[in-house]
């Protein structure tokens, strides 16, 4: 049986572009241990150029196959492709939607769910039309005096406001503000990231995330795991990733009833099939004193480095990483012929 040659596509040159080839390291590894996969790992950079692992520059044509500048090196066919980017233009949609343009089978969520996710007032507004509870919110299209005097007003109504510029992820150009003094600068900042600002309530809760997968068929939500942060800190990108985080991830959630567990899984799976998600996903959720459940954001290709929760749910759910990577490229593949 001839081995199904498998594009491992990472980075992205996004602010995440790092944390990408981190997690596809998790991904080659796990994809080695089966004989199934000839894998090609390439790297995208921020001005769109591929580059292999050996250092060679290529591109992805619309033939389905890498070319390589090197005119002696043979294009290599791709049969299928994993896009290991988080944020642009992964996260995003817009490589899955050149994915679908040259029918190329592609594992992860499709090109619209991406972008729905993605782009935080988007996702708002469905989880809200799907009937899942989450954090109030206002939006602003435009940086002006009236933005200013809004989101101030917020503040003075709410006590503590978070500022997210509406199109990123990782928690990039997410701002904690107590000060209304602060307003005018958090708000700059963080339409140096998007168009588009969200601006939420602060919510005092713990902050719980399910593993969202298909597995044969069916789409499975595993237990809560949990964020523990530091004191007064919020789960920033460097509380994620520095070597110094003093942040705790719980692969299982302490003290939190099955009731209340059940709840969360079930608002999870709604999520999931409301929003048309495909093959993984992790959703976040905020648990508040009073066992309110709202939720908070829904990672639609979630990390896979050696602190993500994502793969460490799924296998504590009892499923090999491996294994159900083979399963979704098989049916996929069998599907699709």
């Amino acid at each position: 049986m001839s081995k199904i040659n498998l594009l491992l596509l990472c980075g992205g040159g996004s602010a995440e572009h790092d944390i990408s080839l981190m997690s596809a390291n998790y991904f080659e590894t796990s994809l080695a241990k089966s004989e199934q996969f000839s894998v090609l790992r390439v790297e995208l950079d921020k001005f769109g150029q591929y580059r292999t692992a050996a250092g060679d520059d290529c591109e992805l044509t619309n033939s389905r196959e890498i070319r390589f500048r090197d005119e002696s090196k043979t294009p290599w066919p791709v049969d299928y492709v994993i896009p290991c980017i988080h944020g642009y233009p992964g996260e995003t949609g817009d490589i899955q939607s050149y994915f679908n343009l040259i029918q190329l089978p592609y594992f992860g969520c499709e090109s619209e769910a991406s972008s729905n996710c993605f782009n935080k007032i988007t996702a708002k507004m469905w989880f809200s039309a799907l009937g899942i509870p989450n954090t109030p919110y206002i939006f602003l299209n435009k940086f002006d005096d009236a933005a200013i005097e809004q989101t101030q007003a917020t503040l003075a109504q709410w006590g503590s406001i978070f500022v997210k510029a509406a199109s990123q992820g990782s928690s990039v150009g997410c701002y904690k503000v107590d000060d209304s003094d602060k307003v005018a600068d958090v708000l700059k900042d963080a339409f140096g990231y998007a168009p588009y600002v969200i601006v939420e309530k602060t919510i005092k809760a713990r902050e719980l995330e399910v593993a969202v997968y298909e597995y044969n068929g069916e789409v499975v939500a595993t237990v809560p795991g949990e964020i523990i942060c530091d004191t007064n800190t919020f789960y920033t990108f460097d509380e994620k990733y520095a070597k110094n985080s003093k942040a705790r991830t719980d692969v299982v959630a302490q003290h939190v009833s099955a009731e209340i567990s059940e709840q969360i899984r079930a608002y999870a799976i709604k999520a999931f099939k409301g929003m048309k998600l495909r093959h993984l996903s992790r959703i976040d959720f905020f648990l508040t004193a009073d066992n309110e459940i709202l939720l908070n954001e829904i990672n639609t290709f979630p990390g896979s480095t050696p602190i993500s929760m994502f793969p460490k749910m799924l296998q504590n759910h009892g499923h090999d990483f491996t294994e159900y990577l083979s399963l979704v490229i098989n049916g996929q593949l069998t599907a699709k012929s």
